[in-house]
């Protein structure tokens, strides 16, 4: 206990005080050319801290300007007659989002500003009279204060008002990953080690995102937070567990987000919210602090520029003692800020290869069309800024016939179970052939390994037990009173009730069915495609690849799940080389013009199941679809650039030369400024 209360006094001392001889003061962010005056709407970090610095805002002001737009936007986005946790119905034009579940607002303030007892930060401590726990107005007043006193900012990251994941560790503020689960003590005893790194740096904690609950699959939905909107089109889910950060950072309710993957939940909500959203190198951000922490899972901010990401980037990279994995970035982690490799203009000397394996339109539906088209022409930018763009064309694929050469030896085993027919076994599994042989043959002859090795055909290995044994072990070390694993969470929270939405209480009765941990298959999986997808890089010279983000733009909430086919899942975001431990950015690539929308059909044929859905009905039994349309629609389409482990200034560098060239990022026209803004 002693540990945990020596780094809350440190925290409250830094964010009260401002006075401790360990801070470092910052200047200024380089100032925009000329100095005008101050819009909160789309205002990057440098804009606002050089409003900061000339006087036009106070922080406090910033923070009450962002509470303003939240009272304004983030209220309930759907229909839900028999309240939060029953059926719901999508409102067209709902000017709601429902993004953040819980502010950083003590009761008090709370009140004066006129938010819902249930957006309070804790519920267990309804007095939340803790000196030692600041809330957003507080802190910011007090970097206020140190400002007027030097002249500079407390740090590199004044200024930045965030919201986190609520499945990050805040120790001033209710962490439950979504749940309404009946915690003895809904406050975590302390900070995740990001969470503490950008405290420490100045940004200041505004609100808890909501998320999907648990962070299990794409279905925008908690039972404590609600169903989250997409600010482009409210009747649309904002994608991927994640929604609440990139829904928020959308509409322009925090400056930046702090969003977690094992899939897709960086990029997803990043492409359906036509933002930036940057999913890392896994080794180079500490994972301490999270429920559920994976060895798939990944931290990563959303912010609305490529700049903006590289800050916060800066910040919370680097070793962590408390997450294993991190001391992989020992000597990896970029001796300059990632923020200077944001300012590219030209992308000469690099060479990006296009992931055709994922644009190929034959192999698809119409829904995946136009995203396809639009990434096509993405591509054709990308080499108008000098990069040569490696294209195998329409149809054609980038690393299939490299796979081919080392898939039998990379793979082994888990190459042997995929194809059967080559490798029989009988009936207790035991090789009735010499499989070792017949790797030789394959290895030797590539011509004879089977087609089905491009990128859209590997899947995720299985990893047995993983998700009980985390959340077990995050409960254990959190040591609340009344929730001691995942069982207690089956047995003590409310779930909601929608057959449109993922079951949440039998996802967490299914994760609590495995006695033992076995991560074999999953580790061999992610080293064998490591280990040959850096091949193929480097035998083609490439510096990066790209594709969409996703095929299929934002579904409708509650819409039937979209069909796997092809590789692509029903959950449509790229996500294999990501949780493979290759970084990716999404950057915003443009704007659909028609979507195909997919709908019930009585009379089709059932599709096989799937493991996780798009905008909700996962978890209950497939039913035949069809789709409809086109139908006129204005929705955001991303693009993913992916490289080498802890290769993320080549990404930037093309993120940030991309964007500035394009200008795809647009604010939703329906959540423009406030009144006095």
């Amino acid at each position: 206990m002693s540990r945990i209360m020596s780094r809350r006094s440190f925290g409250a001392s830094l964010l009260l005080g401002l006075a401790s001889a360990s801070i470092t003061l910052f200047g200024a962010a380089p100032a925009p050319a000329a100095a005008a005056k101050f819009v909160l709407e789309e205002a990057t970090i440098a804009q606002i801290q050089h409003a900061l610095l000339t006087k036009q805002i106070t922080t406090e002001q910033l923070v009450r300007m962002y509470l303003k737009r939240i009272k304004a936007y983030n209220g309930t986005c759907v229909s839900q007659p028999q309240g939060i946790l029953g059926p719901i119905t999508p409102i067209a034009h709902a000017g709601q989002i429902n993004a953040l579940e819980t502010l950083n607002l003590r009761p008090a303030a709370l009140k004066a500003l006129g938010f819902d007892d249930r957006k309070a930060r804790s519920l267990t401590d309804p007095v939340d009279d803790n000196p030692n726990m600041p809330d957003a107005l507080e802190v910011a007043a007090a970097q206020d204060r140190e400002l007027a006193r030097t002249g500079k900012l407390v740090g590199p990251l004044q200024g930045v008002v965030m919201a986190f994941k609520d499945q990050y560790d805040t120790f001033d503020m209710r962490t439950t990953s979504g749940a309404d689960a009946a915690y003895a003590n809904d406050r975590p005893p302390e900070d995740a080690t990001h969470v503490k790194r950008l405290r420490a740096a100045g940004a200041i904690i505004l609100a808890k995102a909501n998320l999907v609950e648990y962070a299990g699959g794409v279905s925008p939905r908690s039972s404590f937070g609600g169903v989250i909107c997409n600010p482009y089109d409210t009747e649309r889910t904002p994608a991927g567990s994640s929604s609440g950060s990139g829904a928020a950072v959308a509409a322009n309710l925090v400056t930046c987000a702090m969003a977690e993957e094992t899939g897709s939940s960086i990029r997803g909500p990043a492409n359906a919210n036509n933002s930036v959203g940057l999913s890392p190198t896994e080794e180079l951000v500490s994972r301490k602090g999270m429920i559920g922490m994976g060895i798939n899972t990944r931290v990563g901010p959303i912010c609305r520029n490529v700049e903006d990401a590289a800050r916060i980037l800066t910040v919370i990279a680097g070793y962590d003692p408390d997450d294993p994995l991190t001391v992989f970035n020992v000597g990896r982690v970029s001796k300059e800020p990632y923020e200077g490799f944001a300012h590219a203009k030209s992308l000469k000397g690099l060479r990006i290869g296009v992931v055709r394996e994922y644009m190929d339109k034959t192999l698809f539906s119409k829904a995946d069309e136009e995203s396809i088209d639009i990434v096509d022409h993405a591509a054709g930018d990308l080499r108008k800024l000098g990069a040569t763009v490696v294209d195998p064309g329409a149809g054609g694929a980038l690393f299939t016939g490299c796979l081919k050469k080392y898939v039998p030896a990379a793979e082994n085993k888990l190459f042997t179970k995929r194809f059967p027919q080559l490798f029989p076994v009988d009936d207790k599994g035991k090789p009735t052939t010499d499989q070792v042989l017949k790797l030789v043959d394959l290895a030797a002859d590539p011509s004879q390994v089977p087609d089905k090795v491009t990128l859209r055909d590997f899947g995720g290995a299985q990893g047995v037990g993983e998700s009980k044994f985390t959340l077990d072990l995050y409960l254990r070390q959190r040591g609340d009173g009344n929730i001691r694993s995942n069982t207690d969470l089956i047995n003590k929270s409310k779930f909601y009730d929608d057959p449109q939405f993922t079951d949440r209480r039998k996802q967490r009765e299914n994760a609590d069915k495995p006695v033992e941990l076995n991560m074999a298959d999953r580790m061999l999986r992610r080293f064998a495609i490591q280990e040959m997808v850096l091949q193929c890089m480097a035998e083609q010279k490439l510096d990066a690849l790209v594709y969409p983000t996703s095929n299929v733009p934002a579904i409708k909430l509650g819409a039937p799940d979209e069909p796997a086919v092809n590789g692509r899942g029903s959950n449509p975001v790229w996500s294999f080389l990501g949780q493979q431990g290759f970084p990716a950015i999404t950057v915003p690539a443009g704007f659909t013009t028609v979507v195909y929308d997919r709908v019930l059909d009585p009379n089709g044929t059932p599709p096989p199941a799937p493991a996780e859905g798009g905008g909700g009905g996962a978890g209950s039994a497939p039913k035949a679809t069809r789709l409809v349309g086109p139908t006129p629609a204005k929705l955001p389409v991303g693009m993913d650039i992916v490289g080498r482990p802890f290769d993320e200034p080549v990404l930037l560098r093309i993120a940030s030369a991309y964007t500035t060239a394009t200008k795809h990022r647009m604010a939703p026209p329906e959540f423009g400024p406030v009144a006095g803004e």
